[in-house]
């Protein structure tokens, strides 16, 4: 009998081996930097989800939620977080190359307007004889064109400064523009840092006027899924796992990033993980119908509110954007 227990767990720790073994490499670029909205993936990591997936996976940070998606494209990342918005313009200006949403995280999108009350800019149309300091690569400036056409912004009266990422809030902060383009929890907790107080700063997030757009998904390289549909369907798994923790307690997950992020600020990257999930992560939307999807009628009418402003030349449809075949079921994806 002793013998057969021990044959027994001689063959589980071989199990075990190979299952240790059989962990697939992955890796995953964010669009920015390792800060509070960043959570669900690490609190994934920390608590095994991925590993319990078969992923070993790695993140590392990105360079904004547009130019990353090329990074997806190459193959450079497997998987990426970007812009679902500038994919369907990348889609349409690369036609071939078939990367897709697979998981929705910002249901409602962090793109808006900052600026302070000194400026005397409560309104889109406020924008009108100012100049908007906006970084080219980022995904909220990405939708500027149609702000302007639902807000009815006169856009040869607002002066566009291209401005790098660095050095964003503090030219607003200093009085050197006028507003801002950007995600308002990056925004809002950045001018903070720089020394503004809450009754100074002042946010319009593009949602609030006029915007039906979704915001960042979770998307993958059409030839990776093509080989790895299970390591695709377990990464969101997992990470729908990580979000929902997230969501549940924010005081605990923000503990996942702050391990990776030394120089973060816990109360401003705690703070902003809460804003993010009040104001993009759960919606009404999102509590009835699980985390993670989308609504297909919604993403093709965010998709004539690009066409508004962006003359498509091989205009994609809404299922060559989004797919919810990677998606557990909803019941698992429940709040």
């Amino acid at each position: 009998m002793n013998k057969f227990v021990g044959l027994l767990a001689g063959a589980a720790l071989a199990a075990t081996a190979g299952q240790a073994m059989a962990q697939t490499d992955l890796k995953f670029a964010l669009d920015w930097k390792f800060e509070g909205p960043s959570a669900p993936y690490f609190v994934a990591i920390d608590k095994g989800y991925y590993k319990a997936e078969g992923l070993n996976v790695t993140i590392d940070t990105g360079p904004g939620s547009v130019a990353g998606i090329a990074r997806v494209a190459a193959g450079t990342y497997p998987m990426g977080f970007f812009d679902i918005n500038s994919l369907v313009k990348f889609q349409d200006q690369n036609p071939d190359k078939k990367v897709k949403a697979v998981m929705m995280m910002y249901n409602r999108p962090p793109f808006a307007i900052a600026t302070t009350t000194r400026t005397g800019i409560s309104k889109p149309k406020d924008l009108e004889g100012r100049v908007l300091g906006a970084p080219a690569a980022d995904g909220a400036f990405a939708q500027w064109k149609a702000f302007v056409k639902e807000n009815g912004i006169d856009e040869s009266k607002v002066k566009i400064e291209n401005i790098g990422f660095p050095v964003r809030e503090p030219m607003l902060a200093d009085g050197k523009v006028d507003a801002i383009a950007g995600f308002s929890f990056s925004m809002y907790y950045n001018l903070l840092q720089k020394g503004l107080k809450p009754q100074d700063i002042r946010i319009l997030l593009m949602a609030d006027y006029g915007l039906v757009l979704y915001g960042n998904a979770v998307m993958v390289n059409p030839d990776y899924a093509k080989s790895n549909p299970k390591a695709v369907a377990g990464f969101v798994r997992a990470t729908i796992k990580g979000a929902l923790d997230t969501i549940h307690d924010p005081d605990n997950a923000i503990k996942s990033v702050l391990a990776r992020n030394e120089t973060a600020d816990p109360a401003i990257e705690l703070d902003r993980l809460k804003m993010s999930l009040r104001d993009n992560f759960v919606t009404p939307w999102v509590k009835e119908n699980g985390f993670g999807g989308v609504d297909m009628a919604r993403l093709a009418k965010s998709m004539d509110q690009i066409a508004l402003t962006y003359e498509f030349k091989n205009r994609p449809k809404p299922e060559d954007i989004f797919t919810s075949e990677y998606l557990p079921p909803a019941a698992e994806r429940k709040m």
